[in-house]
């Protein structure tokens, strides 16, 4: 191994590596008043685990570039978070450039096989399968993006050599990590991660569920990552390794897929123009289809640009309202036009124009809620469409990274559910991506335009997000898992930093509402909670529920100080020098 990189060590980590941030807005409401900002000068790291956050801080200090700490981190986060993301699933990258003023963002989705049909999700009896039904086994498992994905990103802007960032995580599958209280607590309570034997021997040792603190090793895993390490991406899309990925997915008892050899050898990467909007004269800059991430954040953000939030309390009735609404008329518009664009003429630029949602904002009345918003009719939209039905589960991941020469990284990873298909196959779990499609093709003969079609990437809601203030200098990188909540989550948080000036930390800790075309979801235990019969008074229909977000963020200050913050709704940390 190289002298640069030292292995990680098999324990929790103290986060305690920078100082914190005295918080310059107090009366911010916070589900975690005690978590204030991390502070560094050089560079930084937040994502969802300590051990996959060092492994990305020390690539950093040994000079690495964003993409490089991404990489290190997310390997990381495979093994000791495999519920969440892994090499068997996908993710979105926007990356900036800092030499160049360039953002770019990667595209690692997973793509339906070719033997995929728009009744992949119907029952002989034409009604949709149970969502359960078509996630475990190997029906739903499209071929992986990620691995191609952060390759691609890595030749065109990694420092360190792409083998030396694979040996931490090697060590550490090899040598053991301590399982930690979410992943043992989702082990337990999973219905079906028992159903295959690979799997079953992984996470129930001695026929139990792995419990906290117990050291889970994973040879299995370290043995594919140094094929890999050596060989590139090709040895996971081809030969031995893919042989093993499209046996495990036809033979999965009960409910066998679809993928082929052909399927992983032809996966493609896709570097693709990012998606920017403007709010309050700053650019905040997204991924675009097959996500609807980046697009329905800078509609809900364009839409409040009509409003003024600043006066308002981050967790006032009136802002909460103001939120929702506009959240409402993002997500009709989303179910309606939002797709892979190579498969369907998604009006990207009418979507965000500020004409639009100057129309789109005048339907908000501050008053009450317009209940039901219908979507609209952008500017540049083509071809008759029927709304989605689709339905995404919280289980992802996100990392943010910024870089000692000012690059910086977004990367919202996922397999889709919690522990994805449940196949696992050399130390890995399988996605399960293919239900973020529509179950059903069409409604009244009208197509949906995320319907299942062979070689169709699923419609996402990762938001790996960039905000740049008016001088165009990088402002904020941020991200969140939550299935098709993450908009919400990622939408508060560039208001809160942007508007209600808060640190990334707080802006993180602020209580979340969420709205997704229907009810409006407020955070229990949370200011928002106290609400709940006022918003329900101007007509919302309000649910308390918990909001299990997993924000990571990271604030440049004009100085070029980097302060960041992590969801203390989950276990992650920001670390930086």
């Amino acid at each position: 191994m190289s002298g640069r990189l030292r292995a990680l060590r098999p324990v929790a980590l103290s986060v305690a590596l920078a100082l914190p941030l005295v918080a310059h807005a107090t009366d911010a409401p916070s589900i975690a008043p005690d978590r204030t900002a991390v502070v560094a000068q050089r560079y930084m790291i937040a994502a969802a685990n300590p051990l996959a956050a060092r492994a990305g801080y020390d690539v950093l200090a040994a000079g690495g570039s964003a993409v490089d700490a991404t990489i290190a981190a997310q390997l990381v986060l495979g093994l000791v978070e495999p519920q969440s993301s892994g090499i068997g699933g996908g993710a979105f990258l926007v990356h900036w450039d800092a030499a160049a003023r360039e953002v770019m963002s990667y595209d690692g989705r997973e793509t339906a096989p070719a033997a995929a049909e728009a009744t992949l999700f119907v029952k002989p009896d034409g009604e949709r399968m149970g969502f359960w039904d078509a996630v475990v086994g190997g029906r739903a498992v499209g071929a992986p993006g990620l691995l191609r994905m952060l390759e691609l990103a890595h030749e065109r802007h990694g420092k360190l050599p792409w083998a030396e960032l694979f040996q931490p995580v090697i060590d550490l599958a090899e040598q053991g990590f301590e399982v930690s209280p979410r992943m043992a607590a989702l082990v337990a309570r999973d219905k079906y991660l028992d159903r295959y034997p690979e799997t079953r021997a992984y996470f129930f040792p001695g026929g139990e569920p792995v419990q906290i603190g117990h050291v889970l090793k994973n040879p299995a895993y370290a043995v594919t990552l140094r094929a890999v390490a050596q060989g590139g991406a090709d040895v996971f899309y081809t030969g031995e390794i893919a042989a093993a990925i499209v046996d495990a997915v036809r033979a999965a008892q009960d409910n066998p897929g679809l993928l082929s050899i052909e399927d992983l050898a032809g996966y493609e990467a896709k570097a693709r123009p990012a998606v920017c909007g403007r709010y309050r004269g700053h650019r905040v800059c997204g991924m675009g289809p097959p996500s609807s991430g980046g697009l329905t954040v800078a509609m809900i953000l364009g839409t409040l640009g009509a409003f003024d939030l600043v006066p308002r309390h981050p967790a006032s009735p009136d802002a909460l309202h103001l939120f929702a609404e506009a959240a409402r008329l993002a997500y009709a518009d989303r179910g309606l036009y939002m797709a892979d664009s190579d498969f369907v003429d998604v009006p990207v630029e009418g979507l965000i124009d500020p004409g639009y949602l100057k129309s789109r904002a005048a339907l908000i009345d501050t008053a009450k809620s317009m209940g039901k918003a219908a979507p609209g009719e952008p500017p540049r939209r083509a071809g008759a469409l029927a709304p989605d039905v689709a339905l995404e589960l919280p289980s992802t991941s996100h990392i943010s990274v910024v870089d000692a020469a000012g690059n910086a990284v977004a990367m919202t990873t996922s397999v889709e559910n919690a522990f994805g298909s449940r196949v696992m196959v050399r130390g890995f779990l399988l996605n399960n991506q293919l239900t973020d499609f529509s179950f059903l093709p069409e409604r009244d003969g009208v197509p949906i335009a995320n319907r299942v079609e062979a070689g169709k990437r699923p419609r996402s809601s990762m938001a790996p997000t960039l905000v740049f203030a008016p001088d165009d200098s990088l402002l904020l990188v941020v991200g969140s898992p939550g299935g098709s909540r993450i908009i919400n989550y990622v939408a508060l948080a560039v208001i809160g930093v942007v508007d209600w000036n808060l640190d990334p930390q707080q802006a993180i800790n602020l209580p979340h509402v969420v709205n997704r075309g229907g009810k409006t979801d407020l955070e229990e235990g949370t200011a928002a909670e106290a609400h709940a019969a006022m918003l329900t008074a101007l007509g919302h229909d309000v649910s308390v529920r918990g909001l299990n977000s997993g924000l990571h963020a990271i604030e440049v200050r004009p100085d070029g100080t980097l302060l960041g913050g992590a969801d203390p709704r989950r276990e992650g940390v920001a670390l930086g020098d």
